[in-house]
């Protein structure tokens, strides 16, 4: 994992951030252009990494690996204008056409695998009843339990975005606090002092890489 992180940072970046969407919304029967035309305005897949929760407009890299979702032939509703995504053949194209479109001049890769995402005990049976056995959004809730939830698609990212700035100048903040500095048992622990004040200085520098000359958070301002 280290190494394929590292594969996605440069210019002094060394952290990514994990993105996930389990199950990837996808209605039963639809097809990828179909999915990801519904969802044009923002990304249908969600943060997991530790920091405030928030619209990630750009990137510098990102690794994206989509599974389980059929490779089945765009619908055409009679009136319905098709998207751009609709022009592409296969699925991998229509994925890094999408990364394309919401984050542009990113350094983007993107894998598709047919094999979704088993689900089946000891898996936890965490699933909505509007799930179908192979991991589906319906209109409305099945007759049997979400424990029948079988397999589901799965979309996981790996990012390097401005917003992790926040994340590690926010880290850096809190162990400059003075309720860390009284803690005696950090520094007994074999932590010497200097070193400790280098390893801050030193992720300070780490933030101040993904700074960027425009699209500040109030994180960002208040930083010093």
């Amino acid at each position: 994992m280290m190494h394929f992180a590292d594969s996605l940072t440069f210019s002094g970046r060394k952290v990514v951030a994990a993105w996930a969407a389990l199950p990837f919304p996808a209605l039963s029967g639809s097809s990828l252009p179909d999915i990801l035309s519904a969802h044009q305005q923002d990304v249908p897949w969600k943060l997991l990494s530790s920091w405030r929760e928030q619209k990630v407009s750009c990137c510098f890299a990102q690794s994206v690996v989509l599974r389980g979702i059929c490779q089945e032939k765009p619908t055409s509703c009679p009136g319905q204008p098709r998207s751009p995504l609709h022009s592409w053949e296969s699925p991998e194209q229509v994925l890094q056409q999408f990364l394309h479109s919401q984050f542009p001049g990113a350094f983007s890769t993107s894998h598709v695998l047919q094999q979704p995402c088993d689900t089946r005990p000891p898996f936890p049976q965490f699933f909505s009843p509007l799930l179908t056995r192979r991991g589906f959004l319906l209109d409305k809730a099945q007759g049997y339990s979400s424990g029948g939830v079988e397999s589901v698609p799965v979309l996981a990212a790996l990012q390097s975005s401005p917003g992790l700035h926040s994340l590690l100048s926010g880290l850096c903040r809190q162990l400059r606090a003075p309720s860390v500095r009284r803690c005696s048992s950090f520094f007994t622990a074999g932590v010497e002092h200097d070193d400790f004040q280098e390893a801050l200085e030193e992720l300070k520098t780490l933030a101040q890489c993904y700074e960027t000359g425009f699209g500040a958070s109030e994180d960002e301002a208040d930083s010093d």
